[in-house]
């Protein structure tokens, strides 16, 4: 990854650029060459964009790392091996990072610590509560089984969202065809009864017209829409406010709380199993939620530390489903939290499957309905004038 560092030295303020694996890593390179760093922050251009095509493939390695570590070796054996048969650069360049501070006594956690933006404060708490109990395999597991169920739930959404889009699509392109270029022909045909026209029609002959007078800037206004609504959706106060929006919804809103309170009850489960005590992990999984659901949870663990139960407590933060409150109970008496906490995201993953599978059944036919009535619309305005003259002519 290349970084755009901003310093000083002996002759004032100075900028470079830097590739490394870590910000953390940019900055020593630039320390190491006698710099007073001001600023580390991954460079937007053209070769870096291209450049995270090259990415740290984190599930794919901690997949081999686990086979490896299954197998008998150790951990600095299975790092050097997946070291020796990777070819590509930033995953070289962390892989030997991470070698050099184990050489030098450091806990592999600790060494994962100096990537984060590689190794995400999940994981390294996840290593880091399997190095109290001396068994790095299973938290290993614990976290590809995690990602892969994520994984499998995006999946479904995106999967079941494609086909709606390819409609809206394909009817937008169908409509701007007959809006931009069969229209403009009947306008003509219709040029010396204008006004003897239905008011829909003439409206939409008179947009037809302007599309068909002012081509090149009506396609320059659509591709700038496009660009615009992308490049709003790429920004995060964008996109937070269309959540908040979304979560306004009264069928939609609650099944998005669901949604984001299984990935947490999933997370937290994980990290139980793993070791790590409730508030530490508590703290970890809040950053996977939205800011309100965030600040509930830190009011959970408000109470948690004044000593309330965490089924109580998660009660009162409104971090529970019905089913969720019932388990989390049946988890306090048995002792065993994080497996009762991954049973709810399990049975909140099924729910969540359903209603996706559910209203995509009914939300398409909706679709094609509405934008089949659209086009439908636009010829019958087209015709209508004809058809009035037939009429009349009988």
């Amino acid at each position: 990854m290349i970084f755009h560092i901003r310093a000083l030295n002996a002759g004032g303020r100075v900028s470079l650029r830097l590739e490394a694996a870590s910000a953390a890593e940019a900055a020593a390179q630039a320390r190491g060459d006698g710099l007073t760093v001001l600023r580390v922050r991954p460079d937007r251009g053209l070769e870096s964009l291209f450049a995270r095509r090259a990415r740290f493939p984190l599930l794919l390695f901690t997949r081999e790392l686990l086979a490896l570590l299954s197998s008998g070796l150790t951990l600095i054996e299975a790092l050097q091996t997946l070291l020796e048969k990777e070819t590509r650069g930033e995953p070289r360049q962390v892989l030997t990072g991470v070698l050099e501070r184990l050489n030098q006594g450091e806990t592999f956690s600790a060494a994962l610590g100096h990537f984060p933006e590689v190794f995400p404060p999940l994981y390294a708490a996840s290593v880091r509560a399997a190095e109290r109990s001396g068994d790095l395999a299973p938290a290993l597991a614990r976290y590809v089984a995690w990602q892969e169920r994520l994984d499998t739930v995006r999946r479904r959404v995106i999967s079941a969202s494609i086909y709606p889009l390819m409609l809206l699509v394909l009817g937008g392109l169908v409509a701007l065809f007959l809006i931009g270029f069969v229209t403009p022909r009947f306008a003509s045909i219709y040029a010396d009864n204008l006004q003897r026209l239905p008011w829909a029609s003439r409206l939409l002959l008179g947009l037809g017209v302007w599309i068909d007078a002012h081509g090149l800037g009506a396609a320059l206004g659509f591709a700038g829409a496009l660009l615009t609504f992308a490049w709003a959706a790429s920004r995060p106060t964008a996109r937070t406010a269309a959540a908040r929006l979304a979560w306004r919804l009264p069928a939609l809103g609650e099944r998005l709380r669901v949604f984001q309170l299984t990935r947490f009850y999933r997370t937290v489960g994980m990290l139980l199993s793993g070791g790590t005590p409730i508030l530490p992990a508590l703290g970890l999984a809040a950053g996977l939620l939205t800011l309100e659901l965030r600040a509930r949870v830190a009011v959970a663990a408000g109470h948690i530390r004044a000593g309330q139960p965490i089924s109580e407590a998660m009660q009162q933060a409104g971090l529970t489903t019905p089913v969720a409150g019932r388990l989390l109970r049946v988890g306090e008496k048995s002792g065993q939290m994080g497996e009762m906490m991954e049973n709810i995201a399990s049975f909140h993953d099924e729910e969540t499957s359903r209603f996706v599978d559910s209203f995509t059944r009914v939300f398409e036919p909706l679709l094609m309905a509405v934008i089949g009535l659209l086009v439908g619309g636009i010829v019958v305005l087209l015709y209508l004038p004809i058809f009035e003259l037939a009429g009349s002519i009988e």
